[in-house]
Parts: C-alpha cells; sequence; structure tokens
C-alpha cells in the first residue's frame, strides 16, 4: 500500500491500493496502511487528549476489568481532522463491507458515512464513538470487540500517535504490539500481531468477517487488544463508524 504523508484535511485516499487493503482482510483479518498520517498530524492529534471540552466521556480501565489505561469518546462535533477520516475511510471500506454482507446473504450499507449515521441514528444510536486511548507503562488493553448497540459497521481503523521503540532512538514507549485473534469454528484461535510505526493504521472487523467452508460462507469471530507496555507512553486514535446507544 501507498504511504500518505500530509494532514488529515488532505489526505488523497485514492492513493491507497483498496483492492491490496481488501485481499490483506481477506487473508488474515488485518490491513496496515503505512505513513498514514505524518508526525506533525499525529502531535496535533494526540494533544487533543489534554482538552477535556473536546470529549464527552473517560473510562478508567481497571474499573470495568478492560485491562489497564483509559481512554476518551470524543464529542460531538468531531474535532476536523478526526471527521475528516471518519468521512473519507468510510465509502472505500462500505465498499468492502458489502462484498463481506452479500457473501453472507446480507442487505447492503449506505455508501456514505451521513447516510449510515442517519440509521444509526434512527435506531437510537447517537453518541460518537471515535476516541484516543493513552497507556503509560505496564498497561494493556484484554482482547475485546467495539460493538455498542443493535447496529455497527463491520470495520474499524486504529492509528499509532506515539512513536515506537527504545528511548536511546527517540521512542516514545516500549511493548504496546496490537493484537488480534481470530476463532474458527471447531478450531483454536489464531493470533496476529500487526506492527505499527508512528502514523500507521490498522484496519480490522469490528467482530467477523466471512471465510470460504465447503457448505458455502461462514462467519470467523475476531478481537482485539493491545499487549503490556514495558515502558513510557502509548496514545491511539481510534476511528469507529457506527454511533452508540
Amino acid at each position: 500500500m501507498t504511504a500518505v504523508a500530509s494532514r488529515p484535511q488532505a489526505l488523497d485516499w485514492r492513493r491507497i491500493d483498496w483492492n491490496e487493503v481488501e485481499t490483506e482482510l481477506n487473508a488474515w483479518g488485518a490491513a496496515r496502511l503505512p505513513g498514514l498520517l505524518d508526525p506533525g498530524s499525529c502531535a496535533e492529534i494526540a494533544a487533543l487528549y489534554d482538552q477535556p471540552e473536546r470529549f464527552r466521556s473517560r473510562v478508567v480501565m481497571r474499573r470495568h476489568g478492560f485491562g489497564e489505561g483509559e481512554y476518551q469518546y470524543f464529542a460531538y462535533p468531531l474535532p476536523a481532522t478526526i471527521a475528516a477520516l471518519r468521512t473519507a475511510a468510510y465509502p472505500p471500506l462500505a465498499h468492502i463491507a458489502n462484498r463481506w454482507r452479500a457473501r453472507l446473504g446480507e442487505a447492503a450499507l449506505p455508501e456514505t458515512l451521513d447516510a449510515y449515521l442517519a440509521d444509526c441514528h434512527a435506531a437510537g444510536q447517537t453518541r460518537p464513538t471515535p476516541l484516543l486511548l493513552k497507556y503509560q507503562s505496564g498497561d494493556y488493553n484484554r482482547l475485546h470487540q467495539d460493538l455498542y448497540g443493535a447496529l455497527h459497521f463491520p470495520l474499524q481503523m486504529a492509528i499509532l500517535l506515539s512513536r515506537p521503540g527504545p528511548e536511546a532512538e527517540g521512542g516514545d514507549f516500549e511493548g504496546g504490539s496490537f493484537l488480534l485473534t481470530e476463532q474458527r469454528p471447531r478450531s483454536q484461535s489464531r493470533a496476529e500481531v500487526v506492527p505499527l510505526a508512528q502514523g500507521d493504521a490498522v484496519i480490522f472487523p469490528v467482530r467477523d468477517r466471512p471465510a470460504e467452508g465447503q457448505r458455502g460462507p461462514y462467519r470467523l469471530t475476531l478481537r482485539h487488544g493491545v499487549s503490556r507496555l514495558t515502558r513510557g507512553q502509548r496514545l491511539t486514535l481510534g476511528v469507529i463508524f457506527h454511533d452508540a446507544t
């Protein structure tokens, strides 16, 4: 996939090979977009974490058994950079999601984010779900799925805002790998570690994806999380396309 190095408002999503994204999702359950954001954009978004007026809620993960660390859900209206990312990424991901849904005999989703969010709001899902996650040394995120109501968009995106690596090399943190597990019926789970650099995005299923079996398509169940940080601080932007109840 082609790296994109520009500010979120100016991202040229046409430069991304979406056929390759779909191939990777079908093969491994995750696709990486290298260099989606430049370091300056990462720093600007990360700095929003300390602006409480931008958010509707803060979650301390230990209190809910989610792991260690914390995250904050943005409030509407979303910051322009976050709204631009969400709006631009939705159409190509909807094309992939609709091919998945066709294989499973499900109705197609709307082609634009505005139309999809209108369906969410009509179903009582009106709270925004894009979020910033912050992990310190020793923190981690248990395997989970981001389901917030009856409706959920099949794909989501996470963008690493911090720089991984040793402190001597300018890294912000060590450890803290993105993890994905996939469960096939009557089989042991498969684990995937997706290596991310600062500004890289990973696209992955919210709950499941289709696979072909001898009797036709069936569902693989997926969960995602973050391994334990051994040093420093890690911030991540999560872009979820369905709103919450």
